[in-house]
């Protein structure tokens, strides 16, 4: 009993002792403390806002009634859509916006009223092979330690419902397509929250096994087997809630009252996109970036960052805002939407649909300065791609300047300015980051920069977060 009152005491001298140095080498002392206490004295307007502040959220008291004019909805040059998508509570952006593209392809070309491709066919496989990418980076880092880093963010992120253009690509060269009619959206898909923690549970679990397998001398081959039997259990839990993906179905066009327009033909998923569809998504698209923390004119690799173990790594070219506008300008002019992601939480109206760094008064509210510049929000982890839309249409002035721009959104038609977003040309600037483009309006002084060996950067990268 002495014994441990002696260790307490010792303990909690030790304790005062390292607070104190800590105080004293850059903590709050009193004096600092009393300091910054009485410089806020406020008068009795800054007190009539505090109250008000209490009791109201800040982004309704920051609302710019300025800028809440008629909502200017010219565009000079837009892209013809039908029907808007909903990618409800899933982290799905990526793959509706890459089927978005698609589908305006297929709308224009077939002369339909509407349609939509079946995102939960692809999401389907995209599960499977994320989890194949995971056992399979398991079982090849099976010599390293568990704190290595590689292993740590493997088992951090097994899988999500997030993506890239990339992971679009490589899904439909090995998968293909279908209509919606041909797999249709389950409770789960829309929600893929409950399910997705599960599956991540269990993946945790097998990455467990196999490194054990490995520890006690299991074979590569043998760890190729139990992976083999470990996906068979992923894809009975993800039939059971997605359903089974199709290998055959028949389709045809349809008119304005449903009925068909000619004789339903039987078709594969691929062979469905090589007819109606037959762009080479791996081959002729470009990723831009514009990640100002980064030089200019070079190309990057994520390391690690696909969806299928044999698929291609995120690959993009970062590039000045204006190069990457000039060809957005030009694939919109073609009538060409294309995949854009961008940091859509910043500065957000959701019911007016606008995306505006003129919506709200946060600095005027605090009585402050707000002053980091996009670069240095990157650095910060301030702001970051977070979502994936469509971009459709660009307003330009008489003397050629881009005023605004739009894009057809995934949260349904009630969503936004009728399920788009309109972002003048200021937040492009600032909130734009990532944009696809084929490759026909990309400058050979672009693409020449692909021929380039590209610098590798690792899995862990903050910029390089999945789209949601």
């Amino acid at each position: 009993m002495k014994h441990l009152k002696i260790v307490s005491l010792l303990a909690a001298a030790m304790i005062a002792g390292g607070a104190t140095a800590q105080n004293a080498a850059g903590g709050i002392d009193k004096a600092m403390l009393d300091e910054i206490s009485a410089s806020y004295k406020p008068g009795n307007t800054e007190k009539a806002l505090q109250n008000i502040m209490l009791a109201s959220p800040i982004k309704t008291l920051a609302v710019n009634q300025e800028n809440l004019g008629e909502l200017d909805t010219y565009f000079s040059h837009s892209v013809e859509s039908k029907g808007i998508t909903d990618q409800e509570s899933s982290g799905r952006c990526w793959l509706f916006t890459g089927m978005n593209v698609l589908r305006a392809k297929m709308i224009a070309e077939q002369k339909l009223d509407g349609f939509e491709f079946s995102q939960l066919y692809n999401f389907f496989w995209d599960q499977l092979e994320k989890s194949n990418l995971f056992l399979q980076g398991i079982i090849d880092t099976r010599k390293k330690p568990q704190d290595d880093r590689m292993v740590e963010w493997l088992f951090k992120h097994p899988l999500s419902d997030g993506g890239t253009f990339t992971g679009v690509a490589d899904l439909i060269a090995k998968y293909g397509i279908v209509p919606k009619d041909a797999m249709r959206e389950t409770y789960t898909s829309n929600h893929t929250d409950a399910f997705n923690s599960l599956l991540i549970r269990k993946l945790r679990e097998f990455g467990v096994r196999l490194r054990d397998a490995a520890a006690k001398g299991a074979k590569e081959k043998e760890l190729a087997n139990l992976k083999k039997e470990q996906l068979k259990v992923v894809y009975r839990m993800l039939a059971q809630v997605y359903g089974v993906p199709p290998t055959e179905f028949e389709w045809a066009p349809k008119n304005a009252n449903g009925k068909y327009r000619e004789t339903p033909q039987k078709y594969t998923p691929k062979s469905f996109y090589d007819k109606f569809i037959g762009i080479d998504l791996q081959n002729d698209f470009v990723m831009l970036m514009n990640d100002p923390t980064r030089p200019y004119w070079k190309s990057y690799e994520i390391e690690y960052d696909r969806h299928a173990y044999d698929g291609h790594n995120w690959l993009y070219v970062n590039l000045p805002l204006d190069e990457i506008k000039q060809m957005a300008i030009a694939s919109i002019k073609d009538s060409t939407m294309m995949y854009f992601s961008c940091d859509v939480g910043k500065y957000l109206d959701s019911k007016r649909g606008t995306l505006d760094i003129a919506n709200y008064n946060y600095g005027e509210l605090f009585g402050i300065d707000f002053t980091m510049d996009k670069r240095e929000r990157v650095m910060t982890f301030d702001s970051g791609s977070s979502h994936a839309m469509t971009l459709k249409a660009v307003d330009i002035d008489s003397n050629g300047k881009t005023k605004k721009w739009q894009v057809e959104n995934s949260w349904g038609a009630s969503n936004g300015y009728k399920g788009t977003l309109i972002m003048t040309d200021k937040w492009f600037d600032e909130y734009m980051f990532r944009l696809v483009v084929n490759k026909k309006y990309v400058p050979a002084k672009v693409l020449e920069i692909l021929e380039e060996k590209p610098t590798m950067l690792p899995a862990w990268d903050p910029m390089f977060a999945p789209e949601e």
